[in-house]
């Protein structure tokens, strides 16, 4: 049996599907590990280190041929269509594929009679948390934010006492406080600021108040959704709540965004003005820039000035860190194909939930409805 690791196509990923480290894992599972030559590179992985951990380098030339021998096919971004479409039937494609998003993904998958398993859809449960890439990536990127706001700050983050006076630690106000928030809460804090955080669910006042940061309460429902996640709020709440945020978002140097809700447009909470209302040389950092944005005006992978207040639009922020991003996503892949190896066959057994919520694609049948919808209003 054979896994396939093909070089990332997207401008700016960096990351690959597996490492050199983590190929004898595989092979533990009866595996073998393929790479297409240069697959690694952005890694700091050589074809030189996968030969020397037991895989074997495809070129590019013989893509074709290494994509339609393979049992699977592991890549951190959804494969292109013609890679898609040249898989062999009954071949599985694991990767982050967004059902309604990456609809020629879908149709190469379905045109090939292959299988597209999801981290996207992975379901939130405890048997399944070794194979969460989301939650993996995500501790990059709440790190990697913290990082970026120190950064642009020109500000010390920590509390410093000189001869020459005081300096105040940097305030730091974190909104969302799932992985990649709790990441940048503790971040900052390692960086001595003082942390402040908010989310809607009511889980995170203890996790934040764990991780040394005050949180911010407001006279608000609260919204916790299925598998942790916070749910769609009406349009009256989130204006009541943007407006209760604005004298935090104001006092702040730093504003972190993390928010975002599986396969929807992530929510609005910081508008233009609370941006103008912040201090000269304040920074806000919006992760959710990608999926809409936390903060009007934010671009995906640009930095722009509301007056003086820099907003960073984060764009492949896990890519910025691509060797450990990579390392965790390596184990997450081997962890998913882990359940999907019987008997010395790759075989995806719907009866199990964790790869019956995360099949896009089965077999060439199209599984997921927002992929349907897509597919039907592309043709």
């Amino acid at each position: 049996m054979r896994v396939f690791v093909p070089a990332e196509t997207r401008v700016g990923e960096r990351r690959v599907a597996i490492l050199p480290q983590v190929v004898s894992k595989f092979a533990q599972l009866g595996l073998e590990v393929q790479v297409q030559a240069g697959a690694g590179s952005h890694a700091f992985a050589s074809d030189a280190d996968y030969v020397a951990a037991g895989a074997t380098v495809v070129q590019s030339g013989d893509m074709a041929a290494a994509l339609a021998g393979a049992e699977a096919v592991a890549s951190v971004r959804p494969l292109e269509y013609s890679h898609a479409a040249a898989m062999r039937a009954g071949g599985v494609s694991v990767s982050f594929l967004s059902p309604a998003a990456d609809i020629e993904t879908v149709r190469g998958l379905r045109d090939a009679g292959a299988t597209g398993l999801s981290f996207d859809l992975l379901p939130r449960i405890s048997r399944a948390q070794s194979m969460d890439a989301l939650t993996s990536q995500s501790l990059v990127t709440g790190y990697r934010a913290a990082l970026i706001a120190a950064d642009r700050l020109p500000c010390f983050f920590p509390l410093f006492m000189t001869a020459a006076g005081t300096i105040q630690p940097a305030k730091v106000l974190v909104l969302g406080a799932g992985v990649a928030g709790l990441q940048a809460i503790a971040t900052a804090k390692r960086l001595g600021a003082r942390v402040s955080a908010y989310d809607v669910r009511p889980a995170s006042a203890d996790e934040v108040r764990s991780m040394g940061a005050t949180f911010v309460s407001l006279d608000l429902e609260q919204l916790a959704g299925a598998g942790g996640y916070a749910r769609e709020m009406s349009d009256d709440r989130a204006s009541r709540q943007r407006e209760l945020l604005a004298p935090y978002v104001a006092a702040a140097d730093v504003v972190i965004t993390t928010a975002s809700i599986p396969g929807r447009e992530a929510p609005l909470l910081v508008t233009r003005s609370m941006v103008e209302a912040m201090s000269p040389g304040s920074v806000v950092v919006d992760l959710a820039s990608e999926s809409g944005g936390n903060v009007e005006g934010s671009i995906a992978g640009e930095e722009v000035r509301f007056g003086e207040v820099l907003v960073c639009g984060a764009r492949d922020v896990a890519s910025q860190m691509p060797v450990h991003a990579s390392q965790l996503y390596s184990m997450n892949v081997f962890a998913l194909l882990g359940l999907t190896v019987v008997e010395g066959s790759v075989v995806v057994d719907l009866q199990d939930e964790v790869l019956d919520g995360c099949a896009v694609v089965h077999n060439g049948e199209v599984r997921n409805e927002a992929a349907r919808l897509a597919l039907q209003e592309g043709a």
